[in-house]
């Protein structure tokens, strides 16, 4: 077999993904099954999450539903504990999971401070619990991929009503460079990816007329990040870790 053909495979690995029953997580849990890992499918939604996994299984790869609100320590570990009794172990997490609903776009000056708690109780503190469930059996075991989704909206300046949104998602740059400096002395690598704008089951037609304003001229597939994490996630990219890393056609350069 050529060499070439063997890069990046996850043979034998166990990815959690969270926030994977739909868009984005389900792009990255099927990309990252068909490199060969088994996937544990989360999302709030057990529906979305069995969806996921049974696509995955009709498609030739391994995967799994889990259900459970990733901004609860107590049913993130709780998970956790089920994997490590079905699965095994966590070799791969992926924080993809984000508040349920559409996103409140105000200025900060019109917001109310009983709103600014939602964008991180899911992206900062789900993101905390679900790292914190895994580190240990990674930190034990000297081998762990970390990667975490975060938005260019948490690298930039914006105007667009987003700013609790993107004080979350900067938040998430910083602690996961904090948790790389840490733990790469265990062989854990923990790296974050930024997106740009991802063709959404419901937003389609709503942002297709933004596909102008980038250099590429489209919009992103879910599909797309996941090409980019299983790579970080693979033995080969063992020397990469504390990054941010965009994944956005050029919409933000930096």
């Amino acid at each position: 077999m050529d060499e070439r053909t063997k890069m990046f495979e996850l043979d034998g690995k166990v990815a959690l993904v969270t926030g994977a029953g739909q868009n984005v997580g389900a792009g990255i849990a099927r990309v990252l099954a068909a490199q060969g890992a088994t996937v544990v499918v989360n999302d709030f939604h057990a529906d979305r999450a069995e969806r996921t996994a049974k696509e995955i299984v009709a498609a030739g790869g391994a995967a799994r539903p889990l259900s459970f609100d990733v901004s609860d320590f107590d049913a993130v570990t709780a998970a956790v504990a089920d994997i490590a009794a079905h699965e095994g172990r966590v070799d791969i997490l992926v924080n993809n999971a984000g508040p349920d609903g559409p996103m409140t776009m105000a200025p900060f000056s019109e917001m109310s401070a009983d709103s600014w708690g939602k964008p991180f109780a899911v992206n900062v503190y789900g993101m905390l619990n679900c790292c914190k469930a895994v580190i240990g059996g990674m930190i034990d075991r000297g081998h762990g991929r970390i990667v975490t989704i975060t938005s260019g909206a948490g690298q930039q300046g914006l105007d667009i009503g987003v700013s609790t949104y993107a004080a979350a998602k900067a938040g998430q740059i910083g602690f996961m460079r904090h948790l790389a400096a840490e733990n790469g002395p265990h062989g854990i690598t923990c790296n974050t990816v930024s997106l740009g704008l991802v063709l959404s089951d419901a937003e389609a037609s709503a942002v297709q007329r933004l596909v102008d304003s980038i250099p590429v001229r489209r919009m992103g597939k879910p599909e797309d990040p996941g090409y980019l994490i299983a790579y970080l996630v693979s033995d080969e990219a063992s020397w990469i870790t504390g990054q941010t890393v965009a994944v956005n056609g050029g919409g933000l350069m930096i």
